[in-house]
């Protein structure tokens, strides 16, 4: 049985988007730009059908039924009647309850690009999917933003283990709004902090899909070794092949905040595409990028927080806590018996521990190989203190070691 000192945090939960955007009260119109509500009305199909030439414009709602309701948007704030016209706008929009006007509004409160997901899946009996659905595009395109996240830190064919807290603290500020019927979500990305983001998802859906035309068209797989420039990784290729399995089609779209314009090298363009028929070529792209990213030479500093062999002399395993060294949480290191022995003096001494080798990327690069000059490292007392208090708390020395203690 594995034990884990009771002292050690727990392993955090993975953080994911918000679970939806909802606008709440409409914004004040003092805070919003005319042109960026206009924008956003036009980008989100509705129609603008005249009005007073420089001065408003008149805009219905997308679909049928549109007709009958109509916003008056003012250009600019030159007139004394703007800021009422915004605001009946504005108060229209939060009545109105429809997906695009949910999706204005909060692209006003939280100005930012917009990145859209879709998915063609076959309906049901009145076009009812099943519940599974929305579940698959939820987790299809969160893994879409985490490998783009990744691919800002870092650009790698296979991420592994390495650069998570970096990409999960990049989602933390992103919103997601699913739209009813599993098939479409939105995410909204703040430009102060998440253009990067946005930014590299763009290049890299481009570059991946480059690369599978070129694989499809009958050419080698070598378009994917230079698509990693741009952020295509295993990560990316395995989230695209999850949204795409089980449909009959798939899109993603960047769109780009209208108050921070399109960003240099990014022009704007319709959706990507991809279909069940790109599936062959994305897999082996994923398998490929896992064989081929080479283990990493690194010198780590980590906890000993687990330790174990299956008898009381000889090499052992450890698990270290990394602190420095190496962008993952924790790494498994086997050590000869005096390296062993070092690394459990280091603990009950309350100090973390050095160590040289290689991060393998088989299992992703969660495991040291061909470790040398283990050393103990001094720390600062308040340090020590905290890890002293770690191990005062553990059940027992016996059960944090896990060694066979049998008859001698």
């Amino acid at each position: 049985m594995t034990h884990r000192p009771t002292g050690e945090p727990l392993r955090p939960v993975r953080p994911r988007p918000a679970d939806a955007a909802r606008p709440g009260p409409p914004p004040e119109p003092g805070q919003v730009d005319p042109a960026v509500l206009g924008a956003l009305l036009h980008r989100h199909g509705w129609q603008r059908r005249g009005g007073a030439a420089g001065r408003y414009g008149r805009w219905t709602p997308p679909g049928p039924g549109g007709g009958g309701t109509s916003l008056l948007v003012p250009e600019t704030r030159a007139f004394p009647d703007s800021d009422d016209l915004l605001g009946e706008a504005l108060h229209a929009l939060a009545r109105s309850g429809t997906p695009a006007a949910r999706e204005i509004l909060v692209a006003l409160a939280v100005p930012g690009d917009e990145i859209r997901w879709w998915r063609d899946v076959p309906g049901g009996p009145g076009d009812t999917v099943p519940w599974t659905v929305e579940e698959q595009l939820r987790s299809a395109a969160r893994r879409t933003l985490l490998a783009a996240a990744l691919a800002v830190r870092a650009r790698a064919g296979y991420h592994g283990a390495r650069h998570r807290r970096f990409a999960a603290a990049m989602l933390q500020d992103v919103l997601v709004d699913p739209a009813p019927g599993g098939r479409r979500l939105t995410a909204f990305v703040p430009a102060a902090t998440g253009r990067p983001l946005a930014v590299r998802l763009h290049h890299a859906l481009h570059a991946a899909r480059e690369a599978v035309d070129h694989r499809r068209a009958g050419g080698g797989p070598d378009a994917f070794d230079s698509a990693v420039r741009a952020g295509v990784s295993h990560e990316l290729t395995g989230a695209l092949v999850a949204l795409v399995r089980g449909t009959e089609g798939a899109r993603i779209a960047v769109a780009w905040a209208p108050a921070a314009g399109v960003p240099p090298g990014c022009a704007a363009a319709g959706p990507v595409e991809f279909s069940p028929g790109d599936l062959p070529a994305l897999r082996e792209a994923g398998d490929r990028y896992r064989r081929a990213e080479p283990s990493v030479p690194v010198r780590i500093t980590g906890t000993v927080v687990r330790m174990r062999r299956s008898q009381p002399y000889g090499a052992g395993t450890v698990r270290l806590r990394v602190l420095t060294g190496a962008d993952v949480p924790h790494v498994r290191v086997t050590l000869d018996e005096e390296a062993y022995r070092i690394a459990g003096h280091a603990h009950l001494a309350g100090l973390p521990v050095r160590v040289r080798g290689r991060l393998e990327s088989r299992g992703g690069f969660r495991r040291l190989t061909g470790a040398s000059e283990v050393v103990p490292v001094r720390v600062d007392d308040a340090e020590r203190d905290r890890l002293m208090k770690s191990l005062r708390e553990t059940a027992g020395v016996a059960d944090f070691f896990e060694e066979a203690c049998g008859e001698e």
